[in-house]
């Protein structure tokens, strides 16, 4: 069940009520640099290059 518009405007208002509307653009700021972080977390790992143990050729 999707919320609908009203509820979506009723959870905005509360938010505003509880942290204000000066915070707002604080929070939404450290979110987006949270989820850059966490974002650019999840491609560093592809980066690094595996090493290739060849078992084989050691046994030779």
């Amino acid at each position: 069940m999707a919320p609908g518009p009203l509820q979506i405007l009723i959870v905005v208002l509360l938010i505003l009520v509880v942290f204000g509307a000066s915070r707002l653009p604080m929070i939404a700021e450290n979110l987006a640099k949270g989820i850059k972080s966490f974002k650019k977390g999840l491609h560093d790992d592809d980066d690094v290059p595996k090493p290739i143990d060849d078992q084989s050729k050691k046994d030779d």
